[in-house]
């Protein structure tokens, strides 16, 4: 199946997923899910997107023969706190943004409160998910994917990538602090989301490290495509402005390297990303597909 068409297929499922675990039905230990808010998070997590996180869980975990239906669930537990993390970053304290994939943000649909609100229970629903029973893995698992999943979450990675893409508003920072501040803001999540597979088919340290690099240099490509794709693309493209980051003084590696550098840039990230699955041999394709596709996507 081609690439694409295969990450619409999961992302289908993921959705359909989803769609099941954001019910209006309170679950043991809850008292109610207050109507407006199980809405707004329901808006949130399910108003379109590629579902790529979920897919690299799904693809890492099938590369070492791990549970589907864990992994399932893991991937919606991820988006979950993607979800979340967008929703607060369109906010006006942060990122200040009106559309995200063609369609009004959640403070702007609902109202900034009740945004703040359904982040927060998206993030906390994602641990939910993980340690729920419906989760098919040992206690063990669940706890490695816990720890790991709030550490890349938390203040040393997105939060903290966050803090400090806040503050290079103020002061913009040089090359190192850029790669920085991306590997944290971006790149945290998507190396998760790789590392995951390898928790839920507990494997050992070794499979754990690489699919760990692999992930951050994908995570790196993902970031540096995005800003390419804010100085090339338009907004009716993108499903949300453009050009914000220049805007607001921001630097970036596309700013700093020029557009040139920025596609030969790919294309070696690309090839280390490949590099680090080349044990796996055919196994790993659709991994490495996930490479190229995050690379040079128009969107």
């Amino acid at each position: 199946m081609p690439f694409e068409q295969n990450l619409a297929h999961y992302a289908a499922l993921v959705e359909a997923r989803l769609g099941l675990l954001l019910d209006a039905r309170p679950r043991a230990g809850e008292v109610v899910r207050p109507q407006r808010l199980i809405e707004a998070m329901h808006y949130g997590a399910l108003n379109g997107g590629k579902r790529l996180r979920p897919y690299l869980v799904f693809e890492a975990t099938r590369l070492f023969g791990g549970d589907d239906e864990a992994a399932l669930q893991v991937g919606c537990a991820l988006e979950c706190l993607h979800s979340y993390s967008l929703v607060h970053d369109d906010l006006p304290a942060m990122d200040d943004d009106d559309l995200r994939r063609g369609k009004p943000t959640v403070h702007i649909a609902y109202d900034y409160a009740t945004a703040i609100l359904a982040g927060d229970g998206l993030l906390t629903y994602a641990f939910d998910i993980i340690t729920s029973p419906e989760t098919p893995l040992p206690d063990a698992g669940k706890s490695a994917l816990i720890l790991e999943l709030a550490r890349a979450a938390g203040i040393g990675g997105m939060v903290g990538g966050q803090a400090l893409d806040l503050a290079a508003e103020t002061i913009a920072p040089d090359e190192d602090g850029i790669v920085l501040l991306q590997s944290m803001k971006t790149g945290a999540l998507l190396r998760f989301a790789c590392e995951a597979g390898a928790i839920i088919a507990s494997r050992g340290t070794e499979d754990r490290t690489r699919l760990r690099r692999f992930g951050e240099v994908i995570g790196r490509a993902f970031q540096l495509a995005d800003d390419l794709l804010d100085l090339t693309a338009d907004a009716a493209t993108m499903g949300k402005a453009t050009g914000k980051d220049s805007a607001k003084g921001k630097g970036t590696l596309v700013a700093l390297k020029g557009q040139a550098w920025a596609e030969t840039e790919l294309n070696r990230l690309v090839a280390a990303a490949s590099a680090e699955l080349v044990p796996y041999g055919q196994a790993a394709l659709a991994l490495t597909d996930a490479a190229r596709f995050i690379a040079y996507r128009k969107n």
